[in-house]
């Protein structure tokens, strides 16, 4: 393993490992505090919130006697609930209602279930902030500007342009581009039809999904590279591109070889050697597609006028945005299992931590956006079936509510084991993923 071409990747460590701090710390808190507060609330005391693991650097303690401690390690966290030192030996016989293990059984699946829960809920508000704080294209669709292109583009649109048709078909908004971009004339320069200062005019102005990079994945050969947000891609090996889809052919049937690719940026070009990864790429269904990337995202080229879609909408929106984030993660979960998916997908916090610092970097939106995605896996991951997970203490206590008696001391401990060697397990595929050791494309 040659771990010079690894590290650079990383770009500003300092940043990276305190952007990864920042977020994790964030999601294990608001997961902590959703089983401190839900068991509060069902009568369960607590006698430690910890953020992190290890030596205490700070502590205090409330009036409800639970000690709130910051300790050094900062890769997690824990609540220790009252009675839990007791937990081995008593099995919550003989424990008072204000214990864990003596506490009614929905009291103890509450508790349980909120860290995952409040993760989810961390989500929804993310999302929902940032669709208030970004809205919502408007209609009509109106150019709040447009991006700097290169001269072969032709572009003749303005700021204030209402775009009311391209390429002789009307359209009405950036929903409807996209969908009408498989009608339009493949040319690099097309004729629009717009209302400038309430004048009716035709202009020309580029195919709608230009090779612009609307965004850079923050692990992909692009990135590595050194391709920003906002560079255009003029040509891949010599061969002209103007059009996304032109990129996508390339790449998708250069099997992994190194490709040169030149880039337009601030009046310059610059040439670059991107090594496509094959990758698993999620659709929209939730099936997933097999492809060569670069890391590149591409759409509609327009900077459009938006408008705040309201708080009720806005939240409706972020709900989306959580529940299109879990229904892909489960599908991908489950195609895993099958053998559908190869384990090469698997990522740990070392790739967590290099993301964490990339989007960092790209943009306080895009690091809020981050978190919120990271806190919808650690909710759906938390909620797994596999012991020492919540989602193993669930099923346990599913199995109480069937047969009316907790598992055998025997039962929880072999099923622990067994939970944590699964986890370690995985662990280390995804470190051998991330660090290069496995034979992954």
């Amino acid at each position: 393993m040659d771990l010079s071409t690894f590290l650079p990747s990383f770009g500003n460590l300092s940043l990276t490992l305190l952007a990864f701090i920042v977020a994790l710390s964030i999601i294990v808190a608001v997961h902590e505090y959703g089983h401190y507060i839900v068991g509060r609330w069902s009568g369960i005391d607590a006698d430690v919130f910890s953020l992190g693991f290890g030596p205490v650097l700070f502590s205090v303690t409330d009036k409800r006697g639970t000690r709130w401690q910051l300790a050094a390690i900062p890769l997690g966290g824990f609540v220790k609930f009252r009675g839990d030192s007791d937990a081995a030996s008593a099995s919550g016989k003989n424990l008072g209602r204000n214990t864990m293990l003596g506490a009614p059984l929905w009291a103890r699946s509450s508790t349980v279930a909120a860290g995952p829960i409040f993760n989810f809920i961390l989500s929804i508000v993310v999302f929902t902030g940032i669709v208030m704080n970004t809205g919502i294209a408007t209609d009509p669709m109106v150019l709040r500007g447009t991006p700097d292109l290169p001269p072969h583009y032709q572009n003749e649109l303005q700021a204030g342009d209402e775009i009311l048709a391209i390429d002789g078909i009307a359209i009405n908004s950036v929903s409807e581009v996209e969908r009408i971009v498989d009608e339009i004339s493949e040319q690099p320069v097309l004729e629009y039809d717009i209302r400038r200062n309430g004048n009716r005019m035709t202009v020309t102005g580029p195919y709608p999904v230009t090779t612009m990079a609307l965004n850079v994945s923050p692990t992909g050969a692009a990135q590595v590279a050194g391709i920003r947000r906002g560079d255009v891609v003029t040509a891949i090996d010599d061969q002209p591109v103007w059009k996304f889809d032109q990129m996508v052919e390339i790449v998708s049937a250069s099997e992994g070889r190194v490709l040169d690719v030149d880039v337009w940026r601030n009046s310059e070009t610059l040439r670059f050697e991107l090594e496509p990864a094959l990758l698993d790429l999620p659709r929209a269904d939730g099936s997933f597609e097999r492809r060569y990337l670069i890391g590149i995202t591409g759409n509609v080229f327009y900077d459009v006028e938006t408008v705040s879609p309201g708080f009720f909408t806005s939240i409706q929106l972020g709900a989306e945005q959580l529940w299109y984030i879990l229904r892909i993660s489960l599908s991908g979960m489950w195609k895993m299992v099958a053998g559908e998916l190869s384990t090469c997908n698997l990522s740990s916090p070392v790739q967590i931590a290099q993301t964490s610092g990339a989007m960092a970097q790209a943009g306080l939106v895009d690091f809020i956006s981050f978190i919120g995605f990271l806190s919808a896996a650690v909710g759906l991951l938390n909620l797994l079936p596999i012991p020492v997970l919540d989602g193993g203490h669930l099923v346990f206590h599913a199995y109480e509510a069937v047969t009316r008696r907790k598992p055998s001391d025997t039962a929880l401990r072999v099923l622990i084991a067994g939970g944590l060697g699964l986890i370690f397990t995985i662990m280390a595929v995804a470190l051998a993923n991330d660090l290069g050791i496995n034979a992954c494309p």
